[in-house]
């Protein structure tokens, strides 16, 4: 691939995943910690898991402003360096057996690393041409496959091997090290600040605010951007419903004896899915009409969904599972691919920062759902599948109907559609 040419986006690509093996080591190791210390109070890690997600609510209004309005590079760099410096204060509030301060330190340092992904996402759209975004996104989805994957294995046998100690090590070394790569990067000052350089007297509340209102409006008054973040809100509510939906089909169907291992065997398959999905769709990016390449594996993902509900064999459900991981890299790649050629340099972080708040969302409105239904409301959680199915299956007629045909006509649109209503910015 040329795009490992460009040394700028191999440190970049390289700081992106030293920081997701950090965060995924750390966390995981932190969650066996709280379930072996505190066996009697599991919902210790109920409350670790709300430590990394609360944060959105707090910083979701700022993280696009910050991304476009500063130094691109600096945000993401500083942001490894304070999560660095976060991760050395949790390692010693460990021996004070402190769980506020635990608590504190995981919410803080969730609560920077929201800033770091809008600033990366929009450093490596100012890097690379645009014939290789979607090689760019098939690559950082194949990244979060293999965390997904693995990551629940690493987190276990890092804890087993050096203990908790050894493992919040780790997590702050990798920090540094990202920080570090993103530090090496000679990054054009137009890719760094799109706006231009920013006058500290203009950054107050009011200022941000406008700011916010103006990425909102951005994101509304251009037609293909938001059908691509309401693709997002959908990947939110799938996210929520197999976050707990494999497990009462484990526990309640297929087996009940086994259903802790048999629900890590559905993450696994899952993975894996997602792992060829993202090498297959990233081959065919530049060699097909991305739009078939989008359209078509949602109405397959509904039809696998679909057979889910109806399986009673929990092999045939991993299956079924690897497939659905199949269909849905190749959505999450053709979004990445659209996303850098759609969105003005000066609006990427705005943009990007509107995506983790409308997964959670959805991830939260899903599970609250499926909370109030099951087993209360609907005693089969097949129904819940068939359901989940009927709604992929409108998701599809919804984009068939409203996404153009041609990408050339997308690409236009969006282009002329962007100076039309943002130019004097």
């Amino acid at each position: 691939m040329d795009i490992f040419q460009n040394r700028n986006f191999v440190k970049l690509f390289f700081a992106a995943l030293s920081s997701q093996m950090g965060t995924t080591i750390g966390n995981m190791a932190f969650a066996f910690y709280l379930l072996d210390h505190f066996s009697e109070q599991p919902y210790y890690a109920t409350l670790a898991e709300l430590m990394y997600s609360l944060p959105t609510i707090f910083v979701f209004f700022l993280v696009g402003v910050v991304a476009d309005r500063l130094d691109r590079k600096k945000v993401a760099e500083n942001c490894d360096w304070i999560r660095a410096i976060l991760t050395i204060f949790f390692f010693f509030a460990l021996f004070t057996n402190s769980l506020p301060l635990m608590f504190l330190i995981l919410f803080l340092r969730s609560a920077v690393t929201k800033f770091f992904f809008p600033a990366e996402t929009s450093l490596v759209q100012g890097i690379l041409r645009k014939d290789q975004f979607a090689t760019a996104a098939g690559l950082n989805q194949m990244l979060f496959s293999m965390f997904m994957v693995f990551g629940v294995g690493l987190g276990a046998l890092t804890y087993n091997w050096i203990g908790i100690h050894g493992a919040i090590f780790i997590d702050a070394v990798s920090f540094i090290i990202s920080a570090l790569l993103i530090r090496a990067c000679n990054i054009p000052q137009a890719a760094r600040l799109p706006n231009g350089c920013p006058k500290w007297k203009d950054l107050n509340m009011k200022s941000t605010l406008t700011d916010f209102k103006v990425g909102i409006q951005y994101i509304i008054r251009n037609r293909l951007l938001s059908l691509i973040i309401f693709g997002f809100f959908v990947f939110g509510f799938i996210q929520g419903s197999f976050a707990v939906l494999p497990i009462f089909t484990m526990k309640y169907e297929l087996a009940p004896a086994h259903y802790e291992a048999y629900a890590s065997y559905f993450a696994i398959s899952l993975g894996v899915g997602l792992l060829f999905g993202s090498v297959i769709s990233t081959w065919l990016a530049n060699k097909m009409n991305s739009y078939v390449l989008f359209i078509f594996p949602i109405l397959m993902t509904s039809i696998l969904v679909l057979l889910l509900g109806l399986t009673s064999n929990a092999w045939t459900f991993f299956i079924l599972s690897f497939f659905i991981g199949m269909c849905i890299g190749p959505v999450n790649v053709v979004i990445g691919d659209w996303m850098p050629k759609i969105v003005q340099p000066n609006f990427m972080g705005r943009v990007s920062g509107w995506i983790d708040p409308i997964m959670m969302f959805s991830q939260s409105l899903t599970l609250g759902c499926i909370t109030v239904l099951f087993p209360k409301v609907v005693s089969n959680v097949d129904l819940i599948y068939y359901g989940i199915a009927a709604i992929i299956l409108a998701v599809f007629i919804f984009y068939a109907v409203l996404l153009p045909k041609k990408e050339a006509e997308v690409y236009t649109f969006s282009t002329q559609k962007n100076k039309e209503v943002y130019k004097a910015n």
